[in-house]
């Protein structure tokens, strides 16, 4: 069926036309118009299923007892569901809706009436510090809203939190226990406010996220659609992931929930299948209510919410605007407890007796949506086994697949490319290869281990909270994680040498065998960069580039300059005609909006760039905090560079810090 190629020049240069012919479609192509997405969609699918095809006619054994027989299928077992995974996705980013438009004609509508409804703003908090609270409780008070009320729920029964709220006009409540973790938590603020405001609409905030100030005025219009329950929107960061910042790409490399917000949600509301991400969203009271509160029965309430409104026929509109921005993850331990997190929470959600797989109220969109969440984290055990199927083959004589590097080159490697062209295209520059492939790595072997103790006990492991804020100025070795994927990269490149040395090698390298060296390399490559993740980079206070003009006092004087950067206690400043005599030390003031003038003292300049420390009061913080939290500041990247990515890449492997 599927012909064995022999000419490597021919495969190659099939391939190159390949990409060639993709790289042309993907500039051709308008990724916003449906037609295309579904015609790249399908020729992308095309090569994977051939892939698929080819993988099951010609690359596994006959069926025998014995474990070497069987390995070939356990693979090939969830190769399939990764692969599953992909078709689904492809489907499912055939549409797209943008609700930008529809948010612009229901705030022209209210501002017209002046029929704003009333907004309860809860802001679930727990044992985070004041200097990370502070971001949400600030912005929140400073809504551009006529009919706003700003609720502190506080989990952890803090006095100096109560005592800040007090100060600067914040509502503060609490419980006696955490039952229900936040999900209880949002349910005692619900009980408490019905008596006081009782507002038809709540936008729920954790901790960390500051929002703009026209977040409500952009989102409460869209519940005009009597169907929606939700409005989520997506979220933001101001601070790297742990991943981005320890390979020193922050600046050239995406997140990747920036595909999961900017082009899984969009995609999925356009299905009627868009979900609730935890924060930064709004709900109607009403319908809450209804079915008793936000539900508790899995720890992720979340994505649980939005199912349990969507079987009484309610939906969650996705608006994708950048409406509030938040702390990601900052160490590796916090960033892989919070996908552990989710995965878990959505396997507890598909086995709930009223879930998406075994309750009666939903459509079958609605559950093929939610079986495509759960096979995304059943991908992760694929991953572990790719890093480690090569030294298996070395060492213990057992191939994953029967094949040969050629074939592998014909039927492979154009459903790769199509799959890496296709994904840049659809995602709008979202993706890099190499890149992706090492985030995913660093949570595979945590989620596989989750996703065992959950098939054995799915419910009554405690709810852990992502641990925000604190000390990160001095480097972390994972000395864990670190040894796990060095072993991985040591055996890969251990088998390379044993292929070479073993004395019950073959006397000549055969085809299976030269496709097992080059599988070796780039196992040995991705958990060579994971490693190097490991290996955790201090982080000083954030400063985000702004590149404005900016006036200076000095003495007596008033300089004009530029405001290259700005933190809440620091700044870098350029200085027109600036004076001679500047040392370390010296005061002077800033005048930076909304703040005002503000105390600071130089110290060190370099290359005509003064680095000033701030020394603001009280009141000009919390105008800092608006200035740096509430507006279109990026400090990180939108889109992915890969000369950029590459070049921090290599420069991390020379530096230690």
């Amino acid at each position: 069926m599927f012909e064995a190629p022999t000419d490597v020049a021919a495969v190659l240069t099939l391939d190159l036309g390949i990409l060639l012919g993709l790289l042309v479609m993907g500039g051709l192509l308008n990724r916003t118009s449906a037609a295309a997405r579904i015609l790249f969609g399908a020729v992308t699918a095309t090569f994977i299923v051939c892939y698929a095809l080819w993988r099951w006619h010609d690359t596994l054994p006959r069926i025998e007892p014995g474990i070497d027989k069987l390995w070939p299928y356990l693979f090939f077992a969830f190769e399939m569901v990764a692969i599953v995974y992909t078709l689904m996705s492809i489907v499912i980013l055939f549409r797209f809706k943008n609700r930008s438009a529809e948010a612009d004609r229901e705030q022209a509508k209210l501002a017209a009436s002046g029929a704003w409804p009333a907004v309860d703003i809860f802001i679930c908090t727990y044992n985070e510090p004041l200097d990370v609270v502070e971001k949400s409780i600030i912005p929140a008070l400073a809504v551009d809203y006529p009919n706003a009320t700003v609720w502190v729920c506080d989990d952890t029964r803090r006095d100096w939190l109560k005592a800040f709220c007090a100060e600067v006009g914040a509502n503060y409540l609490t419980r006696p226990d955490n039952k229900g973790a936040k999900a209880g938590n949002l349910n005692n603020a619900l009980r408490l406010t019905a008596a006081r405001t009782n507002a038809p609409i709540i936008l729920v905030l954790d901790a960390d996220f500051a929002v703009a100030p026209n977040i409500l005025k952009r989102a409460v219009g869209l519940f005009h659609d009597p169907r929606c329950a939700v409005v989520q929107t997506p979220q933001f960061f101001f601070n790297a992931d742990p991943i981005q910042h320890n390979l020193m790409a922050a600046d050239a490399w995406v997140d990747d929930q920036r595909i999961f917000f900017d082009v899984f949600q969009p995609a999925k509301d356009a299905w009627g299948c868009a979900f609730c991400v935890g924060t930064s969203f709004l709900v109607r009271r009403d319908r809450v209510n209804a079915m008793g509160g936000f539900p508790h029965d899995a720890i992720c309430e979340d994505i649980n919410l939005t199912y349990s409104l969507m079987r009484h026929g309610y939906r969650t509109h996705w608006l994708n605007e950048r409406l509030s921005a938040g702390l990601s993850a900052e160490g590796l331990p916090e960033y892989i407890t919070q996908r552990t997190r989710w995965c878990l929470g959505t396997i507890q959600v598909a086995l709930l007796k009223q879930g998406p797989f075994r309750g009666p109220d939903y459509g079958l969109m609605e559950r093929l949506h939610y079986l495509h969440g759960v096979l995304n984290w059943l991908c992760k055990p694929f991953i572990v086994l790719m890093l480690v199927a090569p030294s298996i083959y070395w060492f213990f004589d057992m191939p994953a697949f029967y094949a040969d590097y050629l074939s592998f080159l014909r039927y492979g490697l154009p459903a790769l490319l199509a799959l890496w062209v296709y994904s840049g295209w659809v995602s709008g520059r979202r993706t890099l290869p190499l890149f992706m492939e090492v985030t995913h790595i660093m949570t595979a072997l945590a989620i596989t281990f989750t996703l065992i103790s959950a098939a054995i006990r799915p419910f009554g492991r405690p709810f852990k909270v992502t641990d925000k804020g604190g000390d990160r100025s001095v480097s972390t070795v994972r000395w864990r994680m670190a040894a796990g994927f060095g072993a991985i990269s040591l055996l890969s490149a251990a088998s390379i040498l044993w292929s070479f040395v073993s004395p019950y090698g073959a006397t000549e390298i055969s085809p299976l065998d030269y496709f097992n060296l080059i599988w070796a390399g780039v196992a040995m490559v991705f958990t060579f960069v994971a490693f190097l993740v490991c290996f955790e980079r201090p982080r000083g206070s954030e400063e985000f580039a702004l590149e404005e003009p900016v006036r200076i006092r000095i003495g007596g004087a008033t300089y004009d300059g530029v405001l290259a950067s700005l933190g809440m206690a620091t700044a870098r400043l350029r200085i027109t005609a600036a004076p001679s005599a500047i040392a370390p030390g010296d005061p002077l003031r800033v005048h930076i909006e909304p703040a005002g003038w503000i105390s600071a003292r130089f110290t060190a300049s370099e290359d005509g760039v003064h680095a000033v420390g701030l020394e603001p009061d009280r009141v000009q913080r919390h105008g800092l905090i608006l200035r740096l939290f509430t507006s279109e500041i990026d400090p990180i990247a939108r889109t992915a560079n890969l000369r950029t990515a590459l070049s921090g890449l290599i420069h991390r492997c020379f530096r230690a810090a």
